[in-house]
């Protein structure tokens, strides 16, 4: 056993001796011998690398039955196929370089389908609706600057060595909690004093002189949809046709008729009356604003011969802005506040006025004061007034959820009788006006989400109802009704504000097609109540809820 385990041991050392390599006795670290194994592995690994290969995609019709004829047919359909592909590769191959490798020609098809895929997102539209909106206009009225009230340092009772206080409590009754009592204004004239000057200014001369222009004769031609399409394609909006004009939200505007500037004026809310020149460098970015009510001006006209412009609001006055004077005379005053009013002459002398209490005043406005009649129309409030372009002792009122005609000369101090009744509305109508020239037609918008159109040619019973057009009206607490109104040159023609998105103004013919709408993501971002046409230029404005206005004409504004 001892001899077979010392043969074993001898054995084991002869292969370890083998195995191991040779020292080197000069050198710290022994040196080891690749074997021939390994380096025949390594050759076969660099044979296995491929090349890469330059595919032209130029393929052959390969004949795998070897010894088998071919047919005439056979041969010519082979021949059409490599033409056609020859002809496909040089167009797959045009803007690329001949000789790509296998990698390359793999890579530039990768892009392509992930470009593609990228378009299919639709990645630009989607950030266009999720840009933020643009800031608001800081042209027109400047912010007020309020000081900070400075409340007093509170100081702990133990470090001031006082004992614990119990509060008195007040209890609040009914007749002590009193609420603060809105100003009135004076009856009487108001001094014309612009409330966004720190000083009192006179009147500019300019503005004086544009006041007494001489209006232009309207152009009773009327133009095809085609022409009057393409002049309100041709209307446009920039940063400085939006101003604040003023304080609170935009109740009313009117144009002057002026036909060689704009002028603009515009009522609030809180009884503010802002005038605008675009152009103009008086003021704040060419804009006075005054306080002639104390509480929303409900509408606004301009007269001529002298001009003055005529204004009523909630706080029962009817007042006419008169420049040379530099006051706002009182015409009417009322305990009921006014909604709506027209004038009753060419010369615009008489007023009729419809008050929230449902009575109708005519009021001559040589004898402030004096000659005026009252009729009670209906025991709601009367939201609109306006009479007959042509035949002037009609008129047409709004009457809650009723649309009556009237005559002016069968008018009775109470339980007067309409001369026709515009049926078919379901609830409050806002609004209701002549057609401008000929009076044939009345439109309606009313909060049904409808706008209608009426044949009134015939003053009878029967007036039928040519087209009802569906408008979105529900403009909740914080924005004034919308009101279809009509274009004082094309009285086949309105124009309504909208509550869609994007922003938009609607034109419509009164057949209920649509015929423009204006947008600009930049300029127009809120909804506009208050829309009108100018009555001499190819202008329109709108009026939103900040007090701002905003117009699309077709000359340059700075």
């Amino acid at each position: 056993m001892d001899a077979d385990r010392s043969e074993i041991g001898l054995k084991t050392l002869q292969l370890l001796q083998e195995r191991t390599p040779p020292q080197n006795p000069g050198k710290d670290e022994p040196v080891r011998r690749t074997s021939r194994r390994i380096r025949e592995r390594k050759k076969q690994e660099k044979k296995q690398i491929l090349s890469p290969k330059c595919l032209t995609f130029r393929s052959k019709v390969k004949n795998t039955r070897k010894g088998v004829k071919r047919k005439k047919n056979d041969s010519e359909e082979e021949e059409n196929v490599q033409e056609t592909q020859a002809d496909n590769d040089k167009e797959f191959l045009r803007g690329h370089r001949e000789g790509l490798s296998e990698y390359e020609l793999e890579r530039l098809e990768n892009i392509r389908q992930n470009q593609a895929f990228l378009n299919s997102l639709k990645l630009p539209q989607i950030s266009e609706a999720l840009r933020p909106k643009p800031k608001p206009s800081l042209k027109g009225l400047k912010k007020e600057k309020t000081e900070t009230e400075m409340l007093p340092v509170r100081k702990s009772l133990r470090l001031q060595n006082k004992g614990p206080q119990t509060a008195v409590t007040l209890e609040i009754t009914p007749s002590t909690a009193k609420e603060p009592e809105k100003i009135v204004k004076a009856p009487g004239p108001i001094p014309l004093d612009p409330i966004n000057l720190e000083e009192y200014v006179r009147v500019p001369e300019d503005l004086l002189n544009l006041w007494n222009e001489v209006p232009l004769k309207q152009d009773t031609e009327t133009l095809d949809l085609k022409s009057y399409q393409e002049i309100l394609q041709k209307l446009s909006i920039d940063e400085g046709c939006v101003v604040k004009v003023v304080k609170g939200r935009v109740c009313s505007a009117a144009f002057h008729p002026s036909g060689s500037s704009l002028l603009m004026a515009a009522g609030d809310k809180f009884g503010h009356l802002g005038l605008w020149k675009p152009d103009a460098k008086w003021g704040d970015d060419g804009v006075l604003c005054f306080e002639p009510h104390s509480r929303a001006i409900t509408s606004m006209a301009f007269s001529s011969h002298p001009c003055n412009l005529i204004t009523v609001s909630y706080d029962g006055s009817a007042r006419s802005m008169d420049l040379e004077k530099a006051v706002f005379d009182e015409v009417y005053r009322s305990t009921s506040g006014l909604k709506s009013f027209d004038f009753l002459s060419n010369d615009f002398s008489t007023l009729l006025i419809g008050e929230l209490n449902g009575e109708v005043a005519v009021v001559d406005r040589r004898t402030p004061g004096e000659n005026k009649s009252l009729h009670t129309m209906a025991e709601k409030p009367i939201r609109s007034v306006h009479v007959h372009p042509v035949q002037q002792h009609y008129f047409v009122v709004a009457e809650s959820s009723f649309v009556n005609i009237y005559d002016l000369r069968h008018l009775k101090r109470r339980n007067s009788l309409p001369v026709c009744e515009l049926n078919g509305h379901h609830r409050s109508v806002s609004s209701a006006f002549f057609s401008p020239h000929t009076g044939n037609r009345v439109l309606t918008t009313c909060m049904d989400n409808k706008i209608r159109v009426f044949n009134t040619s015939q003053m009878d019973c029967n007036t039928p109802e040519i087209k009802s057009i569906t408008h979105n009206m529900h403009t909740g607490r914080w924005l004034s009704k919308l009101s279809a109104v009509w274009h004082p040159k094309h009285q086949e023609c309105f124009v309504i504000g909208s509550v869609d998105r994007p922003r938009q103004i609607q034109v419509y013919h009164e057949s209920g097609r649509l015929l423009h709408t204006f947008r600009n993501m930049d300029h127009l971002t809120t909804v506009c109540s208050i829309t009108a046409f100018h009555p001499s230029r190819n202008t329109l404005l709108g009026g939103n809820s900040s007090g701002r206005l905003h117009i699309f004409t077709d000359c340059f504004v700075n």
